[in-house]
């Protein structure tokens, strides 16, 4: 008959290990990023947050464009999870990172940028940790919960963080014309007007975000034999 594969190469575990390695990266890159800014805030207390984005911002932007994969991973189904409400999360960071503190040096120093870095950080890298050690089997039932809980108070935290950081970015759109475009037939896009709107949407997009992973922590952990006692 056919040579048997390795088990590690079989598809099951083929997509296994590939996950592990992504979640793994995830966490190394997270982990880094909360280490350094908890040594610098240690080491430089309150100035530490001014330069936050200079010291983790390119390692910042990196982990959030890679996890635009998870959206290929629900897609071609090696993760199983919602396409709508990971796309919204997703992009929700990605506009706030890449358009909005990326784009203006002066937001880059605002304080928010550290709170925000802290908060999505912190979600990060439970989530990260707990997908890493479940792809290969471990479970822990505190991990879990806590992965299923933390965003509870802190996912409405990150969102008016998010929103604080653009009606700060503003004044410096509205000053510099930055992504405000001309169009023929005399139109022209103002972009702070967009940024208003993506304020709107982003407390609609909570909304639909937050009763997803609700229902998401409801059927996990209805799994895990944690009883609340009676």
């Amino acid at each position: 008959g056919p040579m048997a594969l390795p088990a590690w190469l079989q598809p099951r575990y083929r997509k296994n290990v590939y996950l592990f390695i992504y979640y793994l990266i995830q966490f190394c890159g997270h982990s880094w990023i909360f280490t350094n800014m908890t040594v610098r805030f240690f080491s430089f207390g309150k100035d530490s947050m001014v330069d936050t984005f200079y010291a983790i911002g390119l390692v910042m932007q990196l982990c959030q464009s890679i996890s635009l994969l998870e959206l290929l991973h629900i897609y071609v189904g090696i993760e199983s999870n919602h396409l709508l409400p990971r796309f919204l999360q997703l992009t929700e960071r990605i506009i706030i990172l890449f358009v909005v503190i990326t784009s203006q040096e002066e937001v880059q120093g605002k304080y928010v940028v550290c709170v925000l870095f802290i908060f999505w950080n912190l979600l990060d890298m439970v989530r990260y940790t707990n997908s890493m050690l479940s792809v290969i089997g471990i479970s822990y039932a505190f991990l879990t919960w806590l992965s299923q809980t933390l965003w509870m108070p802190i996912y409405p935290l990150c969102v008016l963080a998010e929103a604080f950081a653009v009606y700060q970015s503003l004044p410096y759109f509205e000053s510099f014309g930055t992504y405000s475009t001309k169009l023929p037939f005399d139109l022209s896009i103002y972009f702070p007007y967009v940024l208003k709107i993506y304020l709107m949407m982003l407390f609609i997009g909570m909304y639909f975000t937050y009763s997803h992973l609700y229902s998401e922590r409801r059927d996990v952990l209805s799994v895990f034999p944690i009883k609340k006692k009676k």
